[in-house]
């Protein structure tokens, strides 16, 4: 699933291609079910003629200003893409959306699973409809502090890796980039929040914007369906240091990597270097 670094960058990039572009036509292609809202025959008209003003991110929400005081809002889900293309690049299976722009390309967005989301309108009207989910503190922005992460951390007896994932305490955080996180604080997902020295919590707190950071700068990892709005591969994958790594050594000091199970998410951790 497309986690915080794959969603800023899908977010740059459209940022780059979309913003002062206004939409000139919009076809529900396939099913509209991943249009949550509106109907797809409002979202289609409300979306029509409209200009993209800007392109935000929210954890793992791409939201889209228009000048008509809606907002486009995507949610990638495991499997969704966005794609700026030319017309009549062949289409994608499962391909739901296309928005043809006023400089000629499209806009597109295809969802294999249809875990995705789309949805248009102002943000009280969605939050209203419950659609879109109130969200805790992004960690790239200054709102992201360690008081703040302190008090995600000390209120619950949870997993770290339970509340790390969490999107109403830090939005944005995934499986992938929860156990980079833990291995580079060199604490274990599986440790009690409650039970957590300040020294762990400011190691994690630490952690956190170099991962991320560091995957943006690789554009993301490309696993298993990611790829940027010019379908390209991120390369961060070839950097993980644990996560999809069970059973083979740890890089930094050679230990068999443990694979366990948590929050229903599957974990690797090093039990030498993670205490």
């Amino acid at each position: 699933m497309p986690e915080l670094p794959e969603v800023e960058t899908v977010a740059r990039d459209l940022r780059a291609a979309i913003v002062g572009r206004t939409v000139r036509s919009v076809e529900v292609v396939t099913r509209g079910d991943v249009i949550r809202f509106p109907l797809p025959e409002a979202f289609a008209a409300g979306l029509t003629g409209a200009r993209f003003e800007a392109v935000d991110r929210i954890g793992k929400f791409i939201l889209c200003p228009l000048d008509t005081g809606d907002e486009l809002v995507v949610h990638l889900g495991m499997t969704g893409h966005l794609l700026v293309c030319a017309p009549d690049t062949p289409l994608a299976p499962h391909t739901h959306v296309r928005a043809l722009l006023d400089d000629g390309r499209e806009l597109r967005y295809d969802d294999a699973r249809r875990f995705g989301r789309v949805l248009l309108g102002s943000r009280d009207t969605l939050r209203a409809a419950g659609v879109l989910p109130a969200l805790g503190v992004d960690p790239l922005t200054a709102d992201f502090t360690a008081a703040h992460l302190d008090s995600v951390l000390r209120r619950t007896t949870r997993t770290l890796k339970a509340a790390l994932l969490d999107q109403g305490g830090v939005a944005g955080l995934g499986n992938i980039y929860v156990d980079e996180v833990c291995h580079l604080a060199g604490v274990r997902p599986t440790r009690r929040c409650h039970r957590l020295t300040k020294r762990e919590r400011q190691a994690i707190y630490d952690a956190i914007p170099v991962i991320l950071h560091k995957a943006i700068a690789n554009r993301g990892s490309s696993i298993d369906d990611y790829r940027d709005v010019w379908n390209a591969q991120g390369s961060m994958q070839e950097q993980l240091q644990v996560y999809g790594r069970g059973g083979e050594s740890c890089f930094r000091c050679g230990a068999i990597l443990t694979r366990t199970v948590i929050a229903g998410r599957t974990t690797v951790y090093c039990p030498k270097c993670q205490r």
